[in-house]
């Protein structure tokens, strides 16, 4: 089976001409003049960008859905390759209604009609992974019926497998290939690809999102019905409301389009800096709006995480951004290990210096964040710095707000309506406020390892007493026991703090 997918592969490639794409490199091009010769029949009158957009769409759904997540990678790609890639759709025509009553037939362990008060046969959105169908509860409940296309697994596998060549001709054909790293990229959107593959993980991603915004005024997110989940089907509230991309008709309905793309940019940093948890397919499919100006967010198949250690990082990157600190910016990166540590500061804030310094001061409408990265990403390889597969889902979703919060209100201000934000999560982590917080979460670990200290400090000096120094170690002894009584009154006070947050608590 592989064999006769990388063989279509190859016919698809051949069809669109792209082998133009490495008949320009090195170790490859004696063979330009052979493979044209051989080729003279082939018409390509299309740019090569859409001839790529064009033999991805022929290869089916999931090279589609890759060709999305590469299009946000222009550390790889040229800008008309990033650009029209940009443009794939993640639409595929539905599978049939009798398929997805037999999987609810399984799922369920009876028939359809006995599980839910009404359901309708006709998909109301159709995907590479899934399906979306409305529906009744018993009790009148509207939900809407995610069911997983059938098969659906061993395509992707396959293709996963072939993804995995590619990064391989990569490596091989680029001498800059290893230091963007493309198995780590196919690595990280095949564990995205098993996320949607399993609709009880993407209701779990639904579920802990709508739980870091259960109070907010900003993002609504759909119940889950878990008593009607399985790996195969998610069941979930049916949401109403307004795409996001028709802006006139949001207009109509009142709402304040400018105070909606400013909430926009607090949602997203909200969900990266407070929670480490982002919602990262946030194209304008995926979004509706209340009547009342409230976010809807849709598809959870797809979700970003960062450790706190990343987004320690990236906060700090953007506040020094925001501030033109340009040196600590490239100080960051170094510190970060993202940049080699001989890194010479003062040639690298320069560079970064040259990039960013005439974005400032606009409006988005003339800012294209996407040639800014391309530029960073550019700067980034005189330097040798290494990508870091985890923030792609970062970049792109970062992208996608650029896009929203263009569509919306062109005069947004992303720096300004962002800064006061990050500043605020910041003076949150460091300081005393900082300091207590985690305290705070620690004071459970403590006031269990607390006790144990003074039993360990006796057991220790005990220990000490018992046996017979040797002259030689005497002044290691006495810088030992210097260190216990300073433990022991680090202890003291931590106790101390612990008590008191406790009562507190």
């Amino acid at each position: 089976m592989h064999l006769f997918r990388l063989l279509k592969i190859l016919g698809v490639g051949i069809r669109f001409g792209l082998d133009e794409f490495f008949l320009g490199h090195e170790r490859v091009r004696i063979l330009r003049v052979l493979i044209r010769a051989a080729l003279f029949w082939r018409r390509l009158d299309a740019p090569r960008a859409v001839r790529l957009r064009q033999a991805l769409e022929a290869l089916g759904p999931i090279f589609v859905k890759f060709g999305q997540v590469l299009s946000t990678r222009r550390d790889l790609l040229p800008p008309d390759i990033a650009d029209e890639l940009a443009k794939l759709q993640d639409q595929v025509p539905p599978f049939p209604a009798d398929q997805v009553t037999a999987i609810l037939n399984r799922v369920y362990g009876k028939p359809v009609e006995q599980v839910f008060e009404s359901f309708e046969r006709e998909p109301v959105a159709s995907a590479s992974v899934a399906q979306v169908h409305l529906a009744r509860l018993p009790g009148g409940t509207e939900v809407a019926v995610k069911v997983l296309r059938p098969g659906i697994a061993g395509v992707i596998a396959g293709d996963l497998a072939l993804l995995h060549t590619g990064a391989t001709l990569i490596e091989w054909l680029w001498s800059d290939g290893r230091r963007l790293r493309p198995h780590e990229v196919v690595d990280e959107f095949a564990k995205h690809l098993e996320v949607e593959l399993d609709l009880l993980r993407e209701a779990s991603n639904a579920s802990q999102l709508g739980r870091n915004f259960r109070d907010s005024p900003l993002l609504l997110v759909p119940q889950i019905h878990w008593d009607y989940c399985s790996n195969d089907v998610m069941v979930m509230e049916r949401m109403h409301g307004t795409p996001v991309s028709q802006i006139g008709a949001l207009r109509a309905q009142g709402v304040d389009i400018p105070r909606l793309s400013r909430a926009g940019v607090e949602i997203f940093f909200t969900q990266v800096f407070r929670d480490g948890f982002f919602h990262a397919d946030m194209h304008p499919g995926n979004i509706l709006v209340t009547p009342e100006g409230r976010y809807v967010a849709l598809d959870f198949g797809i979700m970003g995480t960062l450790t706190e250690l990343d987004k320690n990082y990236l906060a700090q990157n953007f506040l020094a951004f925001f501030r033109r600190d340009y040196r600590r910016v490239a100080q960051v990166h170094i510190e970060s290990g993202w940049a080699p540590k001989d890194t010479r500061v003062d040639d690298f804030e320069a560079a970064i210096r040259a990039v960013c310094e005439p974005i400032f001061a606009k409006p988005l409408r003339e800012i294209s964040f996407g040639r800014v990265l391309l530029r960073l990403f550019q700067t980034s390889r005189r330097f040798n710095i290494q990508i870091q597969p985890q923030l792609v889902l970062l970049q792109k979703t970062l992208l996608n707000i650029e896009g929203l919060g263009r569509d919306l209100d062109p005069d947004l201000d992303l720096w300004a309506t962002a800064k006061p934000f990050l500043e605020q999560w910041m003076s949150e982590q460091v300081g005393w406020r900082g300091f207590i917080e985690h305290v705070k979460q620690e004071a459970p670990y403590w006031s269990t390892i607390l006790p144990q200290l003074p039993r360990l400090l006796h057991q220790a000096l005990a220990r000490q007493a018992s046996s017979e120094p040797d002259p030689a170690r005497v002044d290691l002894l006495n810088e030992e026991q210097a260190q216990t009584r300073l433990l022991a009154l680090i202890a003291g006070l931590l106790a101390l703090v612990a008590v008191l947050l406790i009562a507190q608590l």
